[in-house]
């Protein structure tokens, strides 16, 4: 139940995604997405981390492999946002990086379990799925759907769930 005004400031702040840039690009200028992406997806194959067999180790408590690319991710991103709010690091076109902070609740517990269950089934998390895609494992394209239709599921019934 939301109580102050102040819980629905953050709740909003976690229910919505906003893009404070008011700055316009022509089409072209996501290319350098698009480069990164497919440079993403080359590491994610050659560190094996799509591999369907390193993710069915991991969760078989079988190879540290995946546990050590998982923790240096995470070490990295708390490292990158300490540099962040530390040095006030701005975008490259000079615009403020604002991190707001989320209100922990239970839910997040529940999706995680049922986001783990999903990658122990599938072999997938969304970040592979196009690198696994791309591989040839054209069945990812079934846990690719069941991602969207899931998040179009919870955004549905987001406000209908406990909190």
């Amino acid at each position: 139940m939301l109580n102050t005004e102040k819980d629905l400031e953050l709740r909003s702040q976690d229910t919505i995604c906003v893009n404070e840039s008011r700055l316009q690009h022509k089409w072209y200028h996501n290319i350098k997405y698009l480069i990164v992406g497919i440079l993403f997806g080359i590491v994610f194959i050659k560190a094996e981390v799509i591999s369907w067999f390193r993710i069915q180790e991991m969760f078989r408590l079988q190879s540290f492999h995946m546990y050590g690319v998982i923790g240096s991710a995470v070490l990295v991103g708390m490292i990158s946002v300490w540099i962040i709010k530390k040095m006030g690091i701005r975008t490259i076109y000079g615009e403020q990086i604002v991190l707001h902070p989320k209100q922990f609740n239970k839910g997040q517990i529940y999706g995680g379990l049922i986001f783990g269950l999903g990658w122990g089934i599938t072999g997938a998390c969304p970040g592979p799925l196009f690198a696994q895609i791309g591989t040839g494992a054209t069945v990812i394209i079934v846990t690719l759907l069941s991602a969207v239709a899931g998040t179009w599921v919870y955004g549905l019934l987001r406000d209908k769930l406990p909190h």
